[in-house]
């Protein structure tokens, strides 16, 4: 049996949803951040040392990151719906967008959220400085890279349903969080992403995702 251990408004929301829209028996075990720091508890880490998130544990076996579990999961329990079978048209742009959430978007968003709330954080004398830091930072480096990589999605879903193709694949379920994540922090409004919003919509009310959300039941994303 897997055992999902679900940190409230974190990427595990992707595992929550792979396995609802795969039908596995699991059992899932909630675990809320510590209200001060907004990290981890103690008896999550006892599992995850680093307090990352997502992670599962099978037959007293811990497993973590995000693409590991997925690709484990599916090994087991899917018949290929959800991962393109090498050959296939949709291959290529399926282990494309699949690592390009974990390898490109999500570092990201991640270090960009960091380094504003860095500049929250600091001192107040020090704060200013903090400020021209990371907004020099930002404006150099990760705006760019971001807006680069947002036009590249916008473009992909100008031109098909879903990440890979016509069909629901683990790339989009990899890519949500990081989407949400986009919308919520790093500018991907509608009126300039018109494509990426009507992705969000269209998982938004995929039933296996809303069965995920309620089961849940905190959100997505840390503000």
């Amino acid at each position: 049996m897997i055992t999902l251990h679900h940190l409230e408004k974190s990427q595990s929301i992707r595992i929550l949803w792979l396995l609802e829209e795969l039908g596995v028996p699991y059992e899932v075990k909630l675990y809320d951040r510590d209200p001060e720091t907004r990290l981890a508890p103690a008896e999550y880490k006892a599992i995850s040392p680093l307090g990352t998130a997502p992670v599962i544990t099978v037959d007293g076996t811990a497993m973590a990151e995000t693409n590991a579990i997925v690709d484990y999961i599916c090994d087991l329990h899917d018949d290929g719906r959800l991962r393109p079978a090498p050959g296939t048209p949709d291959r290529a742009r399926y282990l494309f967008w699949f690592h390009t959430s974990q390898g490109s978007l999500q570092p990201l968003l991640t270090n960009k959220f960091v380094m504003m709330a860095m500049t929250m954080r600091a001192p107040f004398l020090f704060r200013p400085v903090a400020k021209a830091l990371v907004g020099g930072l930002d404006k150099a480096f990760f705006t760019p890279r971001l807006t680069a990589l947002m036009t590249e999605i916008e473009k992909q879903l100008g031109q098909t349903k879903w990440f890979a193709g016509e069909q629901l694949t683990a790339a989009d379920i990899v890519m949500g969080y990081s989407m949400e994540l986009a919308a919520h922090r790093a500018g991907m409004d509608e009126a300039s992403y018109p494509n990426a919003h009507r992705f969000l919509k269209q998982m938004r009310e995929m039933p296996s995702y809303q069965r995920a959300m309620e089961k849940d039941g905190k959100g997505t994303v840390l503000l």
